[in-house]
């Protein structure tokens, strides 16, 4: 294995197919609380999305045999994830409101990657969590993806199954509609 800075996604994943686990635990390390933060912005409730992030790691764990460097292994990640919301939506056959205590379910989590948070920078992530909810569902995926994830349009569609116009038309309608809302 290379060293463990160095090594890049895809071969901690051949490292770890290969019987490995530190190249496992180092892609988990990596990628927890970024896929988690998807998963419950997507969500907005954390018991289910604690189920499908363990779930989205499972199949990862299942598909250690079967797994080729097709794509790059947070493509692979996220259109796993993808798959695991829309079999979740699919059973539930609507999408349900967010639970009254949403706000402070969110606020409650703890978020280790940000500087002691003021005031005027709570409100900004306030109103800005108010306007992705607004977007539709589509519009509001391509937009985490993207600006969260930094993933590429082309990552974006391999994951949503959209082609890349279409995604690219999501994203610059729903941040034409992220400014209307917060310039007001």
């Amino acid at each position: 294995m290379n060293g463990p800075a160095a090594a890049t996604d895809d071969e901690l994943m051949r490292d770890w197919c290969a019987g490995d686990v530190r190249a496992f635990e180092q892609l988990y390390a990596r990628h927890k609380g970024p896929l988690y933060r998807f998963v419950l912005r997507q969500l907005r409730d954390p018991a289910t999305t604690d189920e499908i992030f363990q779930d989205v790691w499972q199949r990862v764990i299942a598909a250690r045999e079967t797994w080729r460097p097709d794509a790059a292994f947070s493509t692979w990640l996220y259109r796993i994830a993808h798959n695991r919301l829309g079999d979740h939506w699919r059973a539930a056959k609507h999408r349900p409101a967010a639970p009254a205590d949403a706000e402070a379910r969110l606020e409650a989590l703890a978020d280790p990657e940000s500087p002691e948070r003021t005031l005027s920078d709570f409100e900004q992530r306030r109103r800005l969590r108010m306007a992705l909810d607004e977007l539709p569902p589509e519009q509001r995926e391509v937009v985490l993806l993207r600006l969260e994830q930094e993933l590429t349009l082309e990552q974006i569609g391999d994951i949503t199954g959209a082609g890349r116009e279409t995604v690219k038309s999501r994203l610059r309608y729903a941040m034409d509609k992220l400014r209307a809302r917060l310039s007001t």
